[in-house]
């Protein structure tokens, strides 16, 4: 398996930038490419340059601030230095933009390989092997190798003499048509623009319940593809949809009951913009994140807040033991629903769909009805799964 990884960041494209400054997912091609690295567990990640402007620099000191550390170096044998001896060497190319898929398995190649493409018109851009090859711009070197180029580099472009030596030396070939999809070698940023819109797709994961499947997908989207661009991070997002919830449960307890539903609407696709933001920055959130977590017993409080008001301005008690036995069955049902596949029947129970029911019931102020409707709900839901669960064990 590799243990370090080695990334050109010194060529220049067709407007004189830096490639690996082109725009990516917002952020640069070398923060995917290093992000990329940092998910196959590669470390250390050294990055080569000749010049740092501040465009560059910034992008090392993004990286920074979300712990993924980078050694630049201009000089050859300093790089040799961070590299164990022996050790294996991930290299991936200057304006490259691999599928993550095809960097981790590299990773994990035992030995030394190299990446191809077909040389044919369409990979006209990857650097020729032989008459029926072109480097994909991924390959796994021993740094023994590593140091041996650099002694003899002189003025010949590092990727490209590590490459033929590396080949020379008898690394396996491997054509990454039969791996996770072939990289892209972009020269400008209109060249990232499908793979971009390839990993915003590919971000949005799977959806549990109708709401996050039918409804949301066009606010997540758009929420996904301006918020990439900032420096909000995943985390910011899901502590805001909590905060939001247990202000709305506040306002619910005030009588305020229309605000505390458009605050818990606006909440309803944050979590799974974070989701989304997490994963096209590569690192994904914690499968057991404690605040998300926290996001359904929040708005069973918010619930209970409803059947509050409404016990003190309604029909007394039972507005009150009627929130409550909706919590307790929806609980019953989550924890049901929890040894099946996540995504079956995304028309039971959940957080966001009971947000919605609300939404006819509050235009016609039927806060009670609604409170039973979502009783009704919750006990459909939980005895259904029941009778799913037992049918199978049966």
């Amino acid at each position: 398996m590799a243990v370090g990884a080695l990334i050109g960041a010194y060529q220049e494209d067709d407007s004189g930038g830096l490639r690996a400054l082109l725009p990516l997912a917002g952020r640069t091609l070398l923060e995917y490419q290093v992000r990329c690295a940092a998910a196959a567990g590669t470390a250390p990640i050294v990055i080569v340059v000749e010049r740092v402007p501040q465009a560059l620099q910034d992008a090392f000191e993004r990286l920074r601030l979300d712990g993924v550390g980078v050694f630049p170096v201009s000089d050859i044998g300093e790089a040799v230095s961070r590299f164990e001896a022996g050790s294996l060497i991930l290299l991936i190319g200057d304006g490259v933009a691999p599928p993550i898929g095809l960097v981790t398995e590299f990773a994990e190649e035992p030995e030394s390989a190299v990446g191809t493409v077909p040389d044919d018109e369409m990979h006209q851009a990857f650097e020729r092997i032989d008459a029926e090859s072109r480097w994909a711009g991924v390959a796994v070197v021993n740094a023994q190798l590593l140091g041996s180029t650099a002694a003899i580099l002189g003025d010949w472009d590092l990727e490209s003499t590590l490459l033929r030596r590396a080949v020379q030396e008898g690394a396996r070939r491997v054509p990454v048509a039969d791996r996770a999809g072939e990289p892209l070698l972009v020269d400008r940023a209109e060249e990232l623009a499908d793979f971009q819109r390839h990993l915003v797709q590919s971000s949005r994961g799977r959806r549990d319940d109708m709401v996050s499947r039918f409804i949301l997908p066009p606010v997540e989207d758009l929420a996904t593809v301006q918020l990439m661009e900032t420096t909000v991070r995943p985390a910011w997002l899901i502590w805001g949809a909590l905060g939001m919830t247990i202000v709305a449960a506040v306002c619910f307890t005030r009588g305020w009951l229309g605000a505390g539903l458009v605050l818990l609407l606006l909440a309803t696709p944050l979590d799974l913009i974070a989701e989304r933001l997490a994963t096209l920055r590569l690192k994904p959130l914690p499968p057991r994140m404690r605040s998300r977590a926290v996001l359904w017993p929040a708005s069973g409080v918010a619930l209970l807040a409803i059947g509050l008001w409404e016990m003190r301005h309604g029909p007394g008690w039972g507005a009150l033991v009627t929130a409550a036995a909706a919590c307790a069955f929806a609980e019953a049902a989550r924890l049901e629903k929890s040894g099946m596949p996540p995504d079956a029947d995304p028309w039971l129970i959940s957080r966001r769909n009971a947000i919605f029911l609300a939404i006819p019931f509050a235009l016609f102020g039927a806060w009670t009805a609604f409170l039973v409707a979502v009783l009704l709900y919750a006990t459909l839901s939980f005895f259904i799964i029941q009778r799913v669960r037992h049918a199978r064990s049966s």
